[in-house]
């Protein structure tokens, strides 16, 4: 008992260090829906784990109903979990979150298929998850990672990273912007136009000089193998200079 009003402690602290319009404890104790969800899950998953199935379930689905937030009785929670607003928010029965993970509206934590076992995403320490965001299978995002809201992210994640896009890709990582220069990393439709564009523009530049060389009276147009002048330049040399992103 000591160890649940410690807990309850805890997710009212983590409540008003993150969400500015906390107010008043009544205010928090009333009016949030993910605080609530959290509480109702601690009782479900007792019952779950004492193999109590199926009233587990009832618990889970009777939060469902007043909160919009749905959380298998089955899913390891950490300390400090913070749901902001959380209508939509499905946390499915394998899955585990780990301490001081703030989840907005409309976040998934969910499966890919029927497989059996482990198929939800295990969560690590101090990550933020933006609304809307999809993340499913059995993958792992590392501490201190940030997904951006609406991403899709299908597989596992480093810790220090930030996550963006459908497929998501990292584009921050350890504080370092990380360059787009594969598509097979990437997997994205606008990266692949972005890289093709760059090659395209690299040959174009090629084509120029050896026009440029030949208008000169320097000699007839050579080949890139030829060539003896012309800069080795790849499409990841055309990212890291002018194209970044």
């Amino acid at each position: 008992m000591t160890n649940f009003f410690h807990s309850v402690r805890e997710d009212i602290a983590a409540v008003f260090e993150s969400d500015p319009a906390a107010r008043s404890y009544f205010e928090v104790l009333t009016c949030y829906p993910g605080l609530q969800a959290v509480w109702a899950h601690h009782l479900s998953h007792w019952l779950w784990q004492h193999q109590l199935r199926f009233l587990a379930r009832w618990v889970s689905q009777v939060a469902r109903f007043f909160t919009g937030i749905e959380i298998h009785p089955g899913a390891e929670i950490g300390r400090r979990l913070f749901i902001d607003h959380g209508m939509g928010t499905v946390i499915g029965e394998t899955a585990i979150v780990g301490d001081d993970v703030t989840l907005y509206q409309g976040v998934t934590l969910g499966g890919t298929g029927k497989e059996k076992g482990k198929r939800h995403p295990t969560v690590g320490n101090n990550v933020s998850i933006g609304s809307g965001a999809k993340l499913l299978g059995n993958i792992t995002i590392g501490d201190n990672c940030r997904v951006g809201a609406g991403s899709v992210v299908l597989r596992n994640v480093p810790a220090n990273s930030t996550i963006v896009g459908v497929p998501g890709h990292i584009v921050l990582r350890d504080g370092k912007r990380v360059v787009i220069t594969d598509p097979k990393d990437i997997r994205d439709p606008l990266s692949d136009i972005i890289i093709k564009l760059a090659t395209e523009l690299h040959e174009l530049r090629e084509k120029f000089q050896q026009h440029t060389h030949e208008a000169l009276g320097d000699g007839p147009i050579l080949t890139t193998d030829e060539a003896p002048s012309t800069p080795n330049i790849s499409p990841q040399d055309l990212f890291q200079d002018d194209y970044q992103i």
